[in-house]
Parts: C-alpha cells; sequence; structure tokens
C-alpha cells in the first residue's frame, strides 16, 4: 500500500511539473515591483501594440561580442523592453537582434553605408573606462534599430537628441539612463508611422512674411515626410478650414490685421491647434555680418492681444545666456580664427514636460523673453528655459560685435531659468466674440461656418519667443545644413526633436509622447566611499559567503551527528 502510494504521488508530481510548463510556456506574467515603473509599457504603448494587424519586424543592430559593460547591459535593457512589447503584441511583433559589424569588409561597409543613407544610422566609437595607465579598448556601436511594415520601414536612433554628460562612468550611466527612459516612446513612435493608415494635415501658414526657402528646408521636409502638409496663404482663403489639425507659423515678419487674426481665432475656436514661432523683436543673424551690427527694434506684428486672451505674453527685450552657441571671431593679424561664446544665441534647457525632457540643448537666435497673463481655463506650461545664467536686455537695444571683443561680466548674468517657449492647454476663448464685424460675419453664414465666443472642447497650443527654432543655416558647400546645425561649428542641437516632438504632441491624438515623460532615477553608488571601503567590501564578499558555507556544514554534521547517536 505504501508503494502503490509513493509510486502515484511521484506521478501527480511528474503531471504536475509538466502542467506548470505547460501554462508557463503559454501565458507569461511580470509584476514590476520598481517605483518609476521601469519594466511596465505604459497605456498608449499598449493599446498600440494591441491594435496590430499585420507583422512589424524590428532589426536592432545594438549587438557585437566585444562591446563595453554598459553598452552590453543596455543591450539587455532593450531585449528586456522588446519581449515585454511582444507579450502585447504577439506574434504580430517580431524582434533579432543583428551584428551590423560581422562579415566581410565589402558586406559590412555596404550595409553600414545603407543605414546612414537610408535611415539616418552611423557607428559611434565608444570605450570602456578603465583605470589610470590602462590601454582602453575602443570599438564601434550601432546604437539603432529599423521598424519594417510591409514596404515601409523607419529608423530608430537611440542616442539623437540625448544631451551628452561626459565618459566618466558615472556620466556614462546617466546617458544611458536617459537612453532607456526614452526607449519605449522611441520604439512605440516608429511603430506608429510605420503602421498609421492616414496622416495628420499640417499647414504651412503663410501671408504675413513669414520665412521661406532655403532656410526652412529641413523643417519643410520634416512636414512633407512626417504629415499631409501643404502652404495656406491667410490672405486667399475666407477661412481657416477645421479639417486643418495644425497650423504652423514660423517667424512672420509683416503685422496682422484684423482679419488674418480673426480667421486664426475662430480656427482656434473651431478646435485647431497652431505651434507660433514668432519673433518679436527685429533682431536678424545676417544683419550682424553685413552692417557690423544693428538696433533691435519691436516688429509691430500686432499679435498681443491674441496671445494675451489666450494666457501668455511675449515682451520686447533679448536674452543673452552664458550657455550659448559659439560665432567664429579673428584673433590677430594673420587671419587665424577662433571661437567665441556669443550670448545673444542662446542654448536653451528642457523642463519636465514630455515635448523637451531629456533633450540635448535648444539653439536659438535672440529669442526675447515670455510672461504668462490670467486667462480663465489655460494651463500654461513651460517647455523651454534659460540656464541660471542669464541676462534679459532691454529694447532698443545695440547688437554689434563688440559683445565679442569684451567677455561677458557674469556678475551681470543673474537671471535662471527665463521661459521661452509655453505649451497653452483648456478651452480658449475667442478675443473677438460679440464683435466680429457684420459683413465677415455674414460672409461666414455663407459658407456654413459658425462663429464661436469659445471653443467646444479643450485644445492645445505651442508658443516660442523666437523665429528661428525651427530654421536652418546654409552652408555654400553643402547646402542647407540639418536644422539647430552651427554653420560654423557643425555642432548640431537638438532643434528638430524639439519641433517634431512639438507637432507630435498637438496632432496625435494616441498621446505616444506621453512615454517620454517616464522618470528613471538613477541609483549610483558613493564613488568616494567605494574606493575609500573597496578593500572592506570585497573582504566581506569573498569571507561571508564561503563562512556561511562552512557555519552550514558544521551545524549540519553536528544535527546529523546528534540525530543518529540517539
Amino acid at each position: 500500500m505504501n508503494q502503490r502510494t509513493n509510486k502515484l504521488g511521484w506521478v501527480l508530481a511528474l503531471v504536475a511539473l509538466v502542467g506548470v510548463n505547460v501554462i508557463a510556456a503559454s501565458w507569461h506574467q511580470r509584476f514590476d515591483l520598481t517605483e518609476e515603473h521601469r519594466y511596465s509599457l505604459s497605456a498608449p504603448a499598449q493599446q498600440l501594440l494591441r491594435g496590430l494587424d499585420s507583422t512589424v519586424l524590428i532589426d536592432v543592430f545594438v549587438a557585437g561580442d566585444e562591446l563595453p559593460s554598459y553598452v552590453r547591459q543596455f543591450r539587455n535593457t532593450l531585449g528586456d523592453f522588446l519581449q515585454e512589447a511582444r507579450e502585447f503584441g504577439g506574434k504580430r511583433l517580431q524582434y533579432r537582434f543583428v551584428n551590423p559589424f560581422e562579415g566581410d569588409t565589402a558586406t559590412v561597409n555596404a550595409l553600414l553605408d545603407s543605414l546612414q543613407y537610408n535611415y539616418g544610422l552611423q557607428p559611434l566609437a565608444v570605450q570602456a573606462p578603465g583605470k589610470v595607465g590602462d590601454n582602453l579598448e575602443v570599438t564601434n556601436v550601432l546604437h539603432g534599430a529599423v521598424v519594417r511594415y510591409g514596404d515601409r520601414a523607419v529608423g530608430v536612433d537611440l542616442l539623437k537628441g540625448q544631451r551628452g554628460f561626459g565618459t566618466s562612468p558615472e556620466e556614462l550611466a546617466a546617458l544611458y539612463n536617459n537612453v532607456e527612459a526614452s526607449v519605449e516612446y522611441k520604439f512605440a513612435h516608429a511603430i506608429q508611422k510605420v503602421t498609421e493608415t492616414e496622416k495628420p494635415i499640417v499647414a504651412y501658414l503663410l501671408g504675413n512674411g513669414e520665412v521661406w526657402g532655403p532656410n526652412i528646408n529641413d523643417a519643410f521636409l520634416t512636414l512633407r515626410n512626417e504629415y499631409r502638409s501643404d502652404t495656406l496663404n491667410i490672405r486667399e482663403v475666407p477661412f481657416i478650414p477645421p479639417v486643418i489639425n495644425a497650423l504652423v507659423v514660423l517667424k512672420p515678419t509683416q503685422p496682422f490685421s484684423n482679419e488674418d487674426k480673426i480667421k486664426i481665432d475662430q480656427y482656434v475656436a473651431h478646435g485647431g491647434k497652431v505651434f507660433w514661432m514668432l519673433d518679436n523683436m527685429y533682431a536678424e543673424f545676417d544683419s550682424l555680418y553685413k552692417s557690423q551690427g544693428f538696433i533691435a527694434f519691436d516688429r509691430g506684428l500686432n499679435l498681443e492681444d491674441l496671445l494675451f486672451n489666450w494666457g501668455v505674453r511675449i515682451n520686447q527685450d533679448l536674452l543673452q545666456d552664458m550657455q550659448c552657441d559659439q560665432l567664429p571671431q579673428v584673433s590677430d593679424g594673420t587671419g587665424a580664427q577662433r571661437f567665441v561664446d556669443w550670448p545673444f544665441f542662446p542654448v536653451l534647457n528642457g523642463t519636465n514636460h514630455p515635448i523637451s525632457k531629456n533633450l540635448d540643448g535648444i539653439r536659438t537666435f535672440f529669442p526675447t523673453v515670455m510672461d504668462t497673463v490670467q486667462a480663465e481655463g489655460i494651463r500654461k506650461t513651460p517647455l523651454l528655459v534659460s540656464s541660471p545664467n542669464a541676462r534679459i536686455l532691454g529694447a532698443p537695444a545695440k547688437i554689434d560685435f563688440q559683445f565679442l571683443q569684451i567677455a561677458p561680466d557674469e556678475k551681470l548674468f543673474k537671471r535662471k531659468n527665463v521661459p521661452v517657449a509655453y505649451l497653452l492647454e483648456g478651452r480658449f476663448r475667442s478675443l473677438y466674440a460679440g464683435r466680429i464685424p457684420g459683413a465677415l460675419r455674414d460672409s461666414f453664414r455663407a459658407l456654413d461656418y459658425d462663429v464661436l465666443p469659445e471653443a467646444s472642447s479643450a485644445g492645445k497650443m505651442i508658443v516660442v519667443a523666437d523665429g528661428d527654432v525651427a530654421t536652418n543655416q546654409f552652408s555654400p558647400q553643402q547646402g542647407p545644413l540639418p536644422m539647430g546645425t552651427n554653420v560654423f561649428t557643425r555642432y548640431t542641437y537638438a532643434n528638430k526633436d524639439f519641433f517634431t516632438n512639438c507637432l507630435e504632441y498637438l496632432v496625435n491624438p494616441s498621446n505616444i509622447l506621453q512615454t517620454r515623460g517616464k522618470e528613471y532615477t538613477l541609483r549610483l553608488l558613493d564613488p568616494k566611499r567605494v574606493r575609500a571601503q573597496r578593500s572592506t567590501w570585497q573582504l566581506v564578499n569573498i569571507v561571508v559567503p564561503i563562512g556561511l558555507v562552512l557555519l552550514f556544514g558544521v551545524a549540519y554534521q553536528a544535527a546529523r551527528k546528534r540525530r543518529y547517536a540517539r
């Protein structure tokens, strides 16, 4: 009877073990106990993945045999994220890690050239930090991926737009911590782009001297590639069609008439979104070189009342910042040049909002300063701010190269976090409620276009007090440069990332951009205590485990001897 019972017990145990393995193979569950939900996907990303109707293939190029430890850890993080994404996407989401440096030289070069030309992905030389005197091994790593869906493909540059910190272990940890926080958004955004069936409509406004030509090459190509986009001359249309999802107003130079403002006012009341990038002061980069200086003064765009009604005010002054871009200066009689800081070109910081969080600096030309005013029901969120070392220069202001000859007095730069861009959200009220001219009101009615005193639902609007934030400079050798690239130093700031994030936030109803708001807490060891107590903790880590094993062995033998002695 005992033998039969034992056999039955073994059989039941075996069946239970097989059953547990079958269930585990078909159903997975992971509990994320981290404070910031590091290993959980946001609701918009889950919804996007569950809605896939065909296979999405992701090729990840963060791979190789001789990667530094911090890159290997990042690769493992990518694997964990993609596995978690597959739990929601199922078999319709497939991924693989591809080593782009594996194979003969011709094959590797062909692949790297293709990735750079088609997707903007290029290798980065990295090295593992070591002790003083060690030979550091340098290797190339491609921090990117390609997301494919049918005949569409989108590149994912995992380092693009990230602020650099340095090469020390702590600085590299901070960099990759920010990169990990942006992984979900970058992959979700790429999947959304390749799978979307209908792109939002974005119009580039003309009619008030907006910038045009090679200086908006990058911005206009971005609009054409990412959205259904075209120009819209406000002087040639009776009203702005509500079917347009967003309106881009980039650096107008001529005053807006009341009729122009009424059209924009009613477009907003009908639920339209506007992305304003305005130069309230006349201050041009070209004038600086052509006339060796100029006087900055008010442009008179006649938009003060409209923006004031919606909760913001662009002041008539200029922002200077010690954190700024550089210009070349002839340093001696031989014509040799050196680069010097130019405080009128501030490099602005992002805030904690998903649009600008963790971005590299945003380069601006002669930006002005913004204030907020009371506007019922409107929430104002700063997006771009100055560094802690800024100052405000009142208008009219003389600007010439004398600022390059004399080092700025740091004691004058006492202002910090001066706002230059705001996001406005809420139900926008019409500035012209009850006072639209009769002839214009009748023409609206004839076209079945309702005049609204306020928006029926919450809307969005972004106002940037710099018209050059989305322009690009021109090189005689290379033509139009990427947005935010300094024509002299060729350093590229994160202006394009800010531009695309703003548009994405305005027109994308899926709220995928909210995933950029993830905050990963970096929990590093104190390097001073690590160096001071290194030997102690090494001794503890070696001796304590051995001591515990020996103690267990002695206790076990004592217990065994005592048991069998009876």
